[in-house]
């Protein structure tokens, strides 16, 4: 019976997903190999090989340019619940999304009046990589956006969760704790 791929395939979730394979292959043939492994899962999604599943999951990734997530967004204040750390007046955020590649290019206008902008890179795979000053961040697709789990000196001090609505015209940011949300609306130029 063939298992369907989710809509945002990742190729390393599948790449992992094979290893573990693997692992229960050898419970019952210790000479199984990685390309074995593929193979079976490669065959149980459907496909006739690994390069197959491997080129369909690539062509999909490629095409992200339109994702859901691209574009420009500017924050709705009187709607957003700003954490108090962050009682920013204005923010504006641009997201590319190639592949599993992201950046982001976010514009704020603090509390105080002053403006300020930054510009970070995720590779949204579930990969935790270090970002610098003790930090790390994961972040892996859902089904309406992605989320970015946080890591300083490997202990967790937040998530932070990106969806799309269903019209694709609201974006809406919040935290774990409820002590954030903040809604953007598409940008349209």
């Amino acid at each position: 019976m063939s298992r369907n791929l989710p809509a945002r395939p990742n190729l390393e979730f599948l790449k992992k997903e094979a290893k573990g394979l693997l692992d229960d292959l050898r419970r019952s043939n210790p000479t199984a190999q990685l390309s074995d492994a593929q193979f079976a899962l490669s065959r149980d999604y459907g496909f006739d090989s690994w390069p197959k599943l491997k080129a369909h999951v690539e062509s999909i990734t490629a095409t992200r340019p339109d994702h859901p997530l691209a574009g420009s967004w500017i924050a709705d204040v009187a709607r957003s619940k700003r954490h108090v750390a962050n009682p920013f007046r204005s923010a504006r955020i641009h997201f590319m999304v190639s592949g599993n590649s992201v950046d982001v290019v976010d514009e704020f206008v603090d509390e105080t009046g002053t403006p300020t902008r930054g510009r970070n890179h995720l590779d949204v795979d579930g990969v935790e990589r270090t970002v610098g000053n003790g930090y790390s961040i994961a972040a892996s697709w859902t089904s309406d956006g992605l989320q970015a789990v946080s890591k300083k000196d490997g202990k967790d001090v937040g998530r932070a969760i990106y969806a799309v609505s269903a019209d694709q015209r609201t974006l809406t940011i919040s935290d774990e704790s409820g002590e954030s949300l903040v809604v953007l609306d598409r940008l349209i130029q």
